[in-house]
């Protein structure tokens, strides 16, 4: 019965210490994997950022046919929430516009129009404006006839329409700068005949560097990472486990007893050589003075200076001893 307590106890013991270890690796895991989280979100930017575009003009004026009062203009905000910017300070993007326009007369005689696009602060300055040229893709009578017949059931039904989406590039590389960030763009069409269904404002960011990495690989990035917090961590709870059981790595404790162990053994040797030494020296003493008749008592030097060593040795059980035990 002794020994299946003792073995039940020892089980009970492992079990115990088993749930705690993988406790603790768990809980070790959810951390790497939050602290890695945490810095993909806050280090990585909006990998794209796409907005409608709503032109508005003036129309109080008495112009005649098709032509505007003004050009299409719109403002647009990058700025999410009304708090959190779309562009990340250094970081270059790839801004285009994404205009859809029908293929009717007035667009197919405008020829080529100027899309102009200014960034400004928050207190309104400008700090970089671009204009680029564009137009419709030409299409030939006999290529708009042959589609015209080739797609007239999804025409009448309404599944297609005759219309062109032109993209225009307006900046390949964009930076915002960090002292004077960019919070909106005004988009300007300068023509006064352009006809538009909707338009589109595309932002896409170029990745370099641990950026490139963490957006194309993203696996791989995420094993890399989680692992590297995971090491690190499991590092930091084994120190602080050894701090608390042994008072570190190499305890002091133990350290300090060995160097005593060490030194009283030398001590020990030195006083052997010592006392050897002395009784030597005694017994000559004894063979070469001549014998005394009658009583005296004497005392043997290497007892006194044995008892004087004895007494150093309990004071002072280090450097002092060794001095004197050299002397």
């Amino acid at each position: 019965m002794g020994l299946i307590s003792v073995t039940l106890l020892k089980a009970r013991r492992t079990l115990f210490q088993a749930a705690i270890l993988f406790c603790v690796l768990v809980l070790l895991l959810w951390v790497s994997i939050f602290l890695y989280g945490s810095f993909y979100y806050s280090y990585m930017p909006t990998v794209s950022f796409s907005t409608p575009v709503h032109f508005y003009y003036t129309s109080d004026c008495d112009a005649s046919g098709s032509a505007l009062c003004s050009f299409p203009t719109a403002n647009i905000s990058f700025m999410k929430n009304e708090r959190d910017q779309v562009m990340v300070y250094g970081q270059p993007y790839r801004i285009s516009l994404e205009i859809e326009m029908p293929e009717s007369p007035v667009n197919e005689q405008l020829g080529m129009f100027m899309v102009k696009m200014s960034f400004y602060t928050k207190g309104g300055k400008t700090v970089s404006s671009v204009g680029r040229s564009t137009m419709l893709h030409f299409r030939s009578s006999l290529l708009q006839t042959l589609s015209t017949v080739m797609f007239s059931p999804f025409l009448l039904t309404g599944l297609s329409e005759q219309k062109q989406l032109v993209e225009v590039e307006l900046f390949s590389d964009y930076k915002t700068n960090a002292y004077q960030p960019t919070v909106g763009a005004i988009i300007e069409i300068h023509s006064k005949r352009v006809q538009i269904y909707s338009s589109q404002l595309r932002i896409h960011a170029y990745f370099t560097g641990i950026r490139y990495v963490l957006y194309n690989f993203p696996l791989t990035s995420a094993v890399i990472g989680v692992a590297s917090n995971f090491a690190f961590l499991s590092v930091i709870v084994l120190f602080s486990y050894l701090q608390y059981i042994w008072g570190g790595l190499w305890p002091p404790d133990q350290v300090r007893i060995r160097v005593m162990m060490g030194d009283n053994t030398r001590i020990e040797q030195r006083k052997e050589e010592v006392r050897k030494r002395m009784e030597k020296e005694s017994s000559q003493k004894e063979l070469s003075v001549p014998k005394v008749i009658g009583p005296m008592k004497e005392t043997p030097d290497f007892q006194g200076n044995d008892t004087v060593t004895e007494s150093l040795l309990k004071e002072h059980p280090t450097e002092k001893t060794f001095s004197l035990l050299w002397h």
